[in-house]
């Protein structure tokens, strides 16, 4: 199989759907690998280093669009990159479609078939191929919340940890999940007074026991999250229904009891966030404020560390890219159910139920398209 990879054009984002690594893996089982200039100079991979992997480097995003049968990508395409889809072309790449209704309709007139990383699924229920993303995520939002809360950036001027004689801050973590956890697990190594809400029990007792004293748990319903941001100095947005918009936890007019200069990090922002007041912003642009409260809302925040990023995603989508060229995505789709989920879009149809429901459009089995 042809297969390329392009330069990423979201803003600030340095990841690449291929290292030089999975290129000569892809290439070891037989495949032409086409990879755009500078794809990969994001992470310190070299045109050289592609080129000794076996890819072909070429100069543009067009000719990789043209010439390949499947696209491997980190972001959603961008629209004059789903100008360049084809009838029958394979993208496989995030795409988070609930929230983003242009997108859906521009793959839909592409006619492509469109494999979306987030919603493959494990045999265990769990997303492998989101996972290490939300790792990063996770850890990272603790990071930038600790950077919003400083004074000059618009915050309460509270150091995380604090120091002996002054308390830390309080972290209140939305969503118990794999963001949920490397979140609270490093906002509990720096020094921070966490509790954790979720409103799955067999997650609450895994929490804490893990924790133990070094963290606190708590029973999701509406008044907890009421009294809990109520004292909150940083509040991260944890919560993923796979495919679907991300329920909003914290409305607008919840705000108004928080304290002035706390900082909603809102990680669930590619889904659409579940905050109310939650818009996607950028690393350019990282945070606004809305009636006193710092909003960190960036859309690709792994990008920022782009290197450990892509080695990381490359770990888990390089078996279902190898099974997709090796067999055909048919024949793939139709041995592994799991990678089954995953489809999206094709021939112009929503063929994920959570995605259809969101954007009111009618839903096709994926079965159908095998």
């Amino acid at each position: 199989m042809q297969i390329g990879t392009v330069k990423e054009i979201k803003n600030h984002e340095y990841r690449v759907g291929l290292t030089p690594e999975s290129v000569a893996e892809l290439v070891e089982h037989g495949h032409a690998i086409l990879v755009e200039q500078a794809a990969g100079e994001g992470i310190g991979a070299s045109d050289d280093d592609y080129r000794a992997a076996g890819a072909e480097v070429v100069a543009t995003a067009a000719e990789v669009f043209e010439r390949a049968e499947m696209i491997v990508k980190v972001k959603e395409p961008q629209p004059v990159e789903t100008a360049m889809l084809r009838p029958g072309q394979i993208l496989y790449t995030y795409l988070h479609l609930a929230p983003d209704p242009e997108q859906t309709k521009a793959l839909i007139a592409s006619g492509a078939t469109c494999i979306a990383y987030e919603t493959v699924t494990a045999p265990n229920g769990g997303l492998p191929l989101l996972k290490p993303m939300s790792q990063v995520a996770g850890r990272m939002s603790v990071q930038a919340g600790a950077t919003a809360l400083e004074k000059a950036h618009g915050g309460r001027g509270v150091l995380l940890g604090g120091v002996p004689g002054v308390r830390p801050a309080r972290v209140v973590v939305l969503g118990g999940g794999v963001v949920g956890f490397n979140a609270a697990q490093m906002a509990v190594g720096l020094g921070a007074n966490v509790t954790i809400l979720d409103r799955n029990t067999d997650t609450l007792e895994k929490l804490a026991n893990h924790f133990e004293a070094s963290a606190n748990t708590a029973y999701s319903t509406r008044t907890r999250v009421l009294e809990l941001i109520s004292t909150a100095d940083l509040v991260i947005g944890a919560v993923l229904i796979p495919g679907a918009a991300a329920p909003k936890l914290v409305r607008r007019e919840d705000l108004a009891l928080m304290q002035p200069g706390a900082v909603l990090c809102d990680v669930a922002i590619d889904q659409g966030g579940c905050f109310e007041t939650s818009r996607a912003t950028t690393h350019a642009e990282p945070t606004y404020e809305v009636d006193g409260i710092v909003h960190y809302c960036v859309a690709n925040m792994p990008g920022a560390v782009a290197r450990t990023s892509t080695y990381a995603l490359n770990n888990v989508t390089l078996l279902f890219a190898l099974r997709i060229a090796n067999k055909g995505w048919k024949v793939a789709l139709k041995e592994d159910p799991h990678l089954r989920q995953g489809l999206n879009v094709w021939d112009g149809k929503i063929t994920n139920a959570p995605v259809a429901q969101a954007l009111g459009h009618d839903f096709v089995a994926p079965e159908t398209a095998l």
